[in-house]
């Protein structure tokens, strides 16, 4: 049974027994004679203990056992490189014909802060990547303008990826050898040579500033981040359970989440809550752990929410994509009306909601019960579709007063595009002189938004005069009463056809000028 002894390396406790511990002093005791000459001894000979703790540990945890033995030390010995072989090697190979590179090839991926500008997570793939930063700084300001994606990943990885501290970490993240040439080569190209750069200087004096007397209103700032992306992370939550029918929303059915089909909207709500929530919970994390805890996050943690975000992005693009194919094809039909001929017409709003057989079953709407009434549209509803009404006057090359419809949709194919097409409804009533327009279109309840529009021509005879009421502007494209509010108390305009077409029936009184 051997005698062990507790030690302190790398500031790490480590078992060792004591024939090992000898073999092991005499080693450092050699690394700190050969490095002694070096300005940054201490450093250098604290990231060797360092790296040797490590192996340790590593040794430790496959073996499964609790000390270190002597074999474990000659391991150890073997992969670092002894003083003595590595200052021959050195004399041999530091020739201008065989320069002195120790490069292993493997590399760990760390933020280089170093040499970076704002977090060095561009330089730190560059790195790991063997890529010039610069196609990689390139690349991250081209995905700044995908939607702000390019922001969200460069925070995500500043989070999960850890910053190179040790002079160990910095040579893995490298490709450097972490053994004893390894260490000398670092010594004698080192590894902070260059300039930060502005932001970075920057970024380091406000550091400077919140350690002291800033630390308060940086703590101040880190709650309201932390408050404002709660809020909106709940929001988001409502939003879920609103889309998924936990609270008998009848959301689906308004614009624009009736663009979506009925058997995407699921996949695609889950994917733009995951896309819109983890970027909020990570900046929450990141608050919370820069500003009060410092703890770092948990890296299976970390990984896991961007896999879970990337997922979610692919997912959303590709349900996006499919619906894009829905408005690849376009159709249109049109109807002739033939109306009444006047000398003068009222063209006026017809505010009656327009209600299918189906509407009628599900309302309760029976003929006695609302004979001689009627229900009214919703014209402040915020969730109407999109102004896609047009409205033209023009002047009839026949002489007779007609009323042209035009039903325009898009589907994925001609035929699936007419079918829309032909499913829009509108109301349109002829009452003597009196022509009334509805406010809107409709289209089957189930059916989802395709682009539907109508578009309605209005042709009269020369000399035709038409009553217009001002409200119609508001809900059609194409027609405007501006320039010919003779009387702005009246709810309607005055005009005339004319061969030139439209025209103020009534014209401008010219302004009398002042002496």
């Amino acid at each position: 049974m051997k005698k062990t002894l507790n030690i302190n390396i790398g500031n790490t406790i480590v078992h060792i027994e004591e024939d090992a511990y000898e073999m092991l002093t005499i080693y450092l005791n050699e690394v700190k004679q050969h490095f002694a000459r070096s300005a940054d001894d201490f450093e250098i000979v604290k990231d060797i203990e360092n790296r040797i703790a490590e192996m340790f540990a590593e040794k430790l945890a496959a073996a499964q056992k609790q000390a270190i033995s002597m074999e474990d030390v000659q391991g150890v010995m073997q992969q670092m490189g002894s003083v003595k072989d590595f200052e021959n090697s050195e004399e041999e190979n530091e020739t201008p014909e065989q320069p002195f590179v120790p490069f292993s090839g493997v590399k760990k991926l760390y933020r280089d802060t170093d040499h970076g500008v704002i977090a060095g997570v561009c330089l730190g793939l560059s790195h790991y990547l063997n890529i010039d930063v610069i196609w990689i700084r390139l690349f991250a300001l081209m995905s700044v303008f995908l939607a702000g994606g390019g922001v969200v990943a460069y925070i995500v990885l500043w989070i999960m990826v850890p910053r190179a501290q040790s002079r160990s970490e910095k040579m893995q993240m490298r490709g450097q050898e972490t053994n004893l040439r390894g260490f000398a080569y670092s010594q004698m190209q080192p590894l902070v040579n260059q300039s930060k750069g502005f932001i970075a200087e920057a970024v380091q004096l406000l550091g400077s500033f919140l350690s002291g007397t800033g630390r308060v209103i940086f703590k101040i700032c880190a709650a309201l981040i932390i408050a404002f992306c709660s809020f909106f992370l709940l929001i988001l939550i409502g939003g879920l359970a609103a889309m998924l029918g936990f609270w008998d929303s009848d959301l689906a059915h308004y614009f624009p989440v009736n663009i979506v089909n009925e058997e995407y909207l699921t996949a695609l709500t889950f994917a733009s809550f995951i896309i819109g929530s983890i970027p909020l919970l990570a900046l929450i994390l990141f608050s919370i752990r820069v500003a009060f805890n410092g703890a770092a996050i948990n890296k299976t943690l970390s990984f896991g929410l961007l896999i879970v975000w990337l997922a979610g992005v692919v997912t959303g693009v590709f349900y996006v994509a499919k619906i894009s194919t829905e408005f690849k094809a376009g159709a249109e039909f049109a109807q002739v009306t033939d109306l009444k001929p006047y000398k003068e017409y009222t063209v006026q709003l017809d505010r009656a909601r327009f209600f299918t057989k189906e509407d009628s079953l599900r309302y309760r709407i029976d003929a006695k019960g609302y004979r001689g009434r009627k229900i009214l549209q919703d014209l402040d509803d915020d969730f109407n579709m999109p102004s896609n009404h047009w409205f033209y006057i023009e002047k009839s090359e026949d002489g007779r007063t007609t009323l042209n419809q035009s039903f325009k949709a898009r589907g994925k194919t001609f035929e699936v595009a007419l079918k829309h097409a032909q499913d829009i409804q509108y109301g349109f009533l002829q009452e003597g002189a009196v022509l009334n327009f509805s406010s809107a279109m409709w289209f089957p309840r189930e059916a989802n938004w395709r682009g539907q529009e109508v578009e309605l021509t209005l042709r009269v005879p020369v000399g035709t005069e038409l009553k217009i009421e001002k409200g119609i502007g508001r809900y059609f494209n194409g027609f405007r009463h501006w320039g010919c509010d003779e009387d702005s108390k009246d709810n309607f305009t005055e005009w005339v056809m004319t061969v030139d077409g439209l025209k103020c029936k009534h014209e401008p009184k010219p302004e009398e000028n002042e002496e």
